[in-house]
């Protein structure tokens, strides 16, 4: 049975909940566009991380594969386009771990694109009245970590899934704490990541529009 894997990292930085988890769990068992929805939490670290997404992955051998993460300080719903082979963390992870300028893979490609159709996700989301914009930068900590070993883990595997990553914002309980900070509903963002797989399944060929940024 065709499946898609769907998954969120647990808190991190002094945080009690991830927005990620929080969304993609409700989700887990659901069948979108005819395809099951299989969801798992993360942990916030590096290597480990890994680890357990590539035994998802070789678990359930699914035909999407989507990681979802926390972006504290966006308002939209980012799509991002691609993962840079650098691990430099602002703050260690949850077992304390702080690399600075080492590559998540030795002697790996500098970058990889993102394969869903970020650009017809972001007119999907629109469309339904949820702002979203591609991303150009994934960060360069543990999210940035996941989306790259994930489309290297892929491309290694000769694996024909397609896979990618997604950031979010806080939502409301969260950003209490931010003043300033922008949120999302959790019951939005659900809406979004309902719409983010169904586009990613029936969409094999990305629209050709502008989603640039000049800095």
């Amino acid at each position: 049975m065709a499946s898609v894997l769907i998954t969120g990292i647990e808190p991190f930085d002094g945080e009690h909940i991830n927005p990620s988890w929080e969304v993609v769990r409700q989700l887990n068992g659901v069948y979108i566009a005819n395809t099951l929805v299989v969801a798992r939490q993360l942990p916030c670290e590096f290597g480990h991380a890994l680890d357990k997404l590539y035994q998802a992955i070789d678990e359930l051998e699914p035909t999407l594969v989507i990681c979802v993460g926390q972006a504290g300080g966006r308002a939209e719903v980012s799509i991002e386009r691609v993962a840079i082979n650098i691990n430099d963390a602002r703050i260690p992870d949850n077992q304390g771990y702080q690399p600075i300028d080492v590559p998540i893979i030795e002697q790996g490609p500098a970058a990889y694109f993102s394969t869903l159709p970020i650009k017809a996700l972001v007119q999907g989301l629109r469309d339904d009245g949820i702002p979203a914009s591609v991303s150009q930068t994934a960060g360069t900590y543990v999210c940035n970590h996941i989306m790259y070993g994930l489309l290297h883990h892929l491309k290694k595997q000769g694996s024909p899934a397609r896979g990618g990553f997604i950031h979010i914002p806080y939502l409301p309980e969260q950003a209490v704490n931010h003043p300033g900070a922008p949120s999302m509903s959790a019951s939005t963002l659900v809406k979004a990541m309902e719409k983010i797989i169904a586009v990613s399944i029936t969409t094999l060929k990305d629209l050709v529009v502008s989603a640039g940024a000049t800095h």
